[in-house]
């Protein structure tokens, strides 16, 4: 597998991304890198490389870097010769088999989908994470709920949340090996009346399906292994993801606050240590970074933009898991064979009213 890395994409850039890719190389001795970014960043990498692994990386000379804050649009129009634009276009032209990037997630989304374009019937691409859960630390898809989308399409129709429904199976049973994994659309009540218009039609479109549906799920069902999949729009995804990440700073500085209060509490700390620190294990935001950009024809993972290295070193796993796992190809499978079955039934419909 070969991974083409936006070296100089996100909040730190080549500071975090380029021991990043030397770690990924020493964890994955059959993998290689195709690091895109300036010269002057790139003349950094020379020197980051193990010399042991200097044969596994290729270097691809960007002259422009998308900010973190500038518009998707202009960034696709006027920036062709980006760090992030070369990546996408090292999946479309085969020269790599995925991208990875902590770069502005809009201007991410915007090119990707203009370079590599959408699977035959998926209208959107939807950005899809592993949510934390009590199972493990989330860094793996069976160890929490894949949820999608998170960020990408704030408006969505019943027809977009069936294909998220169909895409994020089909990446949670490529990579656990789980036939039929379980899905749930989020809503703010389990019952069938509950939701507005739109959540009421996308379940009756999941029903209709194959899928292993078990109906609607709320927000506390996210974190409790309820459910393999968890669908909702962008807009509410986004939301949750964002709260989430907020409710672990709170608890974390809460209970740093409540261990230094008094000399007691700070002794208790000591003893409780070993504790805390497999409890912050278990939320570290590194063992469950790396969001996947579902829909494309080419695998595409969004790291956090401010990641550290060990964060970075997960999202390059995670695309080269994906990659290994024939992703592209299973979800077009899937795809396709939904849309097969979907023509066979109003065929059939048809016929039946005659």
């Amino acid at each position: 597998m070969r991974i083409a890395i936006d070296v100089d994409g996100g909040d730190h850039g080549a500071a975090v991304t380029l021991p990043a890719a030397a770690q990924f190389l020493a964890r994955r001795p059959d993998a290689c890198v195709l690091l895109v970014g300036l010269q002057s960043s790139l003349a950094i990498a020379e020197k980051t490389i193990p010399a042991a692994d200097v044969s596994r990386v290729t270097y691809v000379v960007a002259t422009e870097v998308v900010g973190m804050d500038e518009s998707p649009a202009l960034s696709l129009k006027n920036k062709k010769n980006s760090s992030l634009r070369l990546a996408l276009n090292a999946v479309k032209d085969g020269r790599a088999d995925a991208c990875v990037s902590a770069g502005n997630t809009g201007a991410l989304m915007a090119t990707a989908r203009f370079v590599l374009k959408t699977l035959p019937g998926i209208d959107r691409p939807a950005i899809a994470s592993v949510m934390p859960s009590l199972k493990g630390h989330g860094k793996d898809v069976d160890h929490g709920a894949l949820m999608l989308d998170l960020g990408a399409n704030v408006d969505c129709t019943a027809e977009h949340l069936l294909q998220f429904a169909i895409m994020g199976a089909a990446l949670t049973s490529t990579l656990t090996g789980k036939a039929r994994p379980t899905v749930g659309l989020l809503n703010i009540g389990e019952e069938d009346i509950k939701g507005n218009e739109i959540v009421k039609a996308a379940a009756e479109l999941i029903r209709a399906t194959d899928l292993n549906f078990i109906g609607n799920i709320e927000g506390t069902d996210i974190y409790a292994d309820k459910v393999d999949v968890v669908v909702c729009d962008g807009f509410v995804g986004n939301v949750a993801l964002k709260s989430s990440e907020g409710l672990a700073r709170l608890m974390t500085q809460m209970l740093r606050e409540e261990f230094a209060r008094t000399p007691l509490s700070k002794a208790a700390a000591a003893f409780s240590y070993p504790v805390l620190k497999r409890f912050k294990g278990r939320l570290d935001p590194s063992q469950h970074n790396g969001a996947t950009l579902l829909g494309l024809r080419g695998i595409v993972v969004k790291s956090h933009g401010g990641a550290d290295v060990p964060g970075f070193v997960t999202a390059i796993e995670r695309a080269d898991d994906e990659a290994r796992h024939n992703l592209i190809a299973e979800l077009t499978e899937r795809v396709t064979a939904f849309h097969t079955q979907a023509a066979c039934a109003q065929s059939a419909a048809a016929v039946s009213n005659i």
